[in-house]
């Protein structure tokens, strides 16, 4: 259920022609391909939070040229979803993987984001889901015990909230950019799986985890669109076509007893 995000509100929303309503009337309009925008002023450190629309778009490109798919496969894996999960994805994007996993898997799927170019962009491709405008990092706008399963696919990592909003025998599901990820564009990285469980330590256990890696032959052309979708701004100097390698570790975490 989604709940109003004026601070120290929380009411129930309800939809009301192409508005959504809280007791309190406070109001939200449904935006033209579907969304609903419930940031509020202070969610925003600047005037265009998030992805802008040109990396929106690149990352799209990227999808779409279908480097990124053995990364959903490996996600999709560890997240066994059944039909019968309710799905937040905290920190969607453009809602690649989670309208890629609702479309074959049929459950209930929820995306957050705080930039509207890319829950737009998600909201004309998988009109099927639910998709937010909303500060996740701040304030999930929905209320307890809502979600079977919350995804954070190298994104928000917000665990009060997400244990909040999480069935008691719900799951976690975290990817983050394992050390390779990248590796030709910017170097060695560094291991975040330690640091990441430890931030969720409080409220979640592993449960399991997995490390999914892939390369690609992209063109300069998608290597551009790479360097647009992940480093902003985009470097001065132009790559040409490199094979890049595409890797991440993916943590299964429950709630803590």
């Amino acid at each position: 259920m989604l709940v109003c995000s004026v601070r120290d509100c929380g009411m129930p929303l309800v939809r009301e022609g192409q508005r959504l309503v809280c007791p309190r009337d406070h109001s939200f309009d449904l935006a033209r391909s579907g969304y609903i925008n419930l940031l509020q002023p202070q969610d925003r450190r600047s005037k265009e939070p998030g992805d802008t629309a040109a990396a929106v778009q690149a990352r799209r490109r990227l999808h779409d040229l279908g480097v990124t798919q053995p990364l959903l496969r490996g996600i999709a894996e560890l997240a066994a979803a059944s039909t019968s999960d309710v799905v937040l994805d905290a920190g969607c994007g453009d809602g690649f993987y989670l309208g890629s996993l609702a479309r074959d898997v049929g459950f209930d799927a929820h995306g957050i984001d705080i930039s509207t170019p890319a829950v737009d962009a998600a909201a004309r491709r998988y009109p099927g889901c639910e998709w937010i405008a909303a500060n996740a990092d701040r304030f999930v706008p929905y209320a307890e015990h809502t979600f079977s399963m919350v995804l954070s696919i190298t994104a928000r990592m917000n665990a009060p909230e997400f244990r909040r909003v999480l069935h008691e025998d719900g799951r976690l599901l975290v990817a983050v950019p394992a050390p390779d990820d990248l590796i030709e564009l910017r170097g060695a990285g560094r291991d975040r799986v330690a640091r990441t469980v430890g931030t969720f330590s409080n409220q979640f256990t592993l449960a399991d985890r997995r490390l999914v890696t892939t390369t690609a032959d992209l063109d300069a052309a998608a290597v551009q669109d790479l360097l647009l979708s992940i480093y902003r701004p985009i470097q001065k100097h132009r790559a040409g076509a490199m094979r890049v390698t595409f890797s991440l570790d993916l943590l299964l975490l429950r709630p803590a007893r």
